[in-house]
């Protein structure tokens, strides 16, 4: 086992495999757009609507699309999974949805919305040899995941492979980013940041705005209760900005994420992981320059 795999410290990702952790998030800053296109490209609206879900806005086909690997998993296990949304809007839109079509229905229906959506991102480049290459080191990144204790990393990964390479592509980007949120929970779990104060923690800090948190259904008042358990605990001040102490947790929270995801990248090593990072540029920029996903989302890439 490599050293030091238990310890937050940011630079324990260093001693053993050669991969820092500016590296290790580089590379989901790298994948994730390319696994969001899902929900946001209008395919996918497309593919949902065929469906019959609503598409008047993105949450009625956010919570099968994403959660469908899980099988035919109730609110609790999805908010479980899910974690930062109010159980009431998982609910709501949980306990529908396999009502509307079966979570194979949906695996169908994702890779069908990925493949039209890639193509329409990237045209000819989806046949391109450097698509070709990331998708194979981006495979082997993701097949060497670890995978216990990591619910939806572990539910992507027991899907069968596509045959495409650009299919693969999206499906290593989605289990290594799962990969990633499911350490993610794990170190907010560590820190005592619930659901609610992992949200409102992040906002002080302004990783995004209040009001782009508020996506998440919490009710005003859950919101007000989770910044007093902080203010409690000396994290945040009186205005819910982040105090010193608020920020250094936040900041070991990022560390202790950083370490969890690294696994993948030390066993691809850094040559592979230099050469992914440079095949990615150019599929990263045309999904970015498509205009599809928001400028300010809730996980707050480019600001922690």
């Amino acid at each position: 086992m490599p050293e030091h795999v238990g310890e937050i410290d940011g630079d324990a990702v260093t001693r053993d495999g050669g991969v820092e952790p500016a590296r290790v998030r580089q590379m989901w800053h790298l994948l994730e757009p390319l696994h969001a296109v899902l929900y946001y490209a209008p395919e996918a609206f497309e593919e949902a609507a065929a469906l019959r879900y609503d598409t008047k806005e993105r949450w009625p086909s956010y919570f099968p699309y994403r959660a469908a690997p899980l099988g035919e998993a109730g609110p609790e296990q999805v908010a479980s999974a899910f974690y930062s949304f109010s159980p009431r809007m998982v609910a709501e839109h949980v306990e529908p949805a396999w009502r509307v079509a079966s979570p194979e229905a949906v695996l169908e229906a994702r890779v069908r919305a990925v493949d039209r959506a890639y193509r329409a991102l990237f045209g000819d480049q989806v046949h391109s040899p450097e698509l070709v290459e990331a998708a194979a080191l981006a495979r082997r990144a993701a097949e060497a995941a670890d995978l216990a204790a990591r619910p939806l990393a572990a539910a992507n990964a027991a899907l069968d492979w596509p045959d495409a390479p650009h299919l693969q592509l999206w499906h290593a980007a989605t289990i290594l980013r799962e990969h990633r949120g499911d350490g993610h929970l794990a170190a907010l779990l560590m820190a005592g940041l619930g659901p609610v104060e992992s949200l409102v923690s992040f906002a002080a800090i302004g990783a995004a705005s209040t009001e782009r948190f508020e996506s998440r259904g919490w009710s005003s008042e859950e919101w007000a209760a989770g910044r007093d358990r902080l203010a409690a605990r000396g994290l945040v001040d009186v205005a819910g900005a982040a105090t010193e102490a608020g920020r250094e947790l936040r900041l070991r929270v990022e560390q202790h994420t950083d370490q969890l995801a690294a696994a993948p990248w030390r066993l691809l090593g850094l040559d592979d992981v230099d050469r992914l990072a440079g095949l990615l540029g150019d599929f990263w920029v045309a999904v970015l320059a498509s205009g599809l996903l928001p400028q300010e989302t809730t996980l707050g890439i480019g600001k922690v």
